[in-house]
């Protein structure tokens, strides 16, 4: 099962179209939802480990031109 988490991404004034359209050419990004107020963009993924959300969030998102911060929760699952 594919581990899911919230990234929530702030951007420089007036960059959250270009941003969004960025995130949008990422495969594992499955939502990017362009909100008011902070943070301006929460985008849900979907990645196999968390090394590869690593990767993601390092190597992908921190170099859209634009990003100015992410704070990045991970989803756990809860026992029955």
């Amino acid at each position: 099962m594919a581990d899911r988490a919230y990234v929530l991404i702030n951007v420089l004034p007036g960059q959250t179209t270009a941003v969004a359209n960025a995130l949008a050419e990422i495969k594992e990004i499955k939502t990017i939802d362009p909100c008011w107020g902070k943070p301006d963009i929460f985008a849900l993924v979907e990645v196999p480990d968390q090394d590869a959300l690593t990767t993601l969030v390092l190597a992908r998102i921190h170099t859209i031109e634009g990003v100015a911060q992410t704070d990045t929760h991970l989803v756990y699952r809860l026992k029955k």
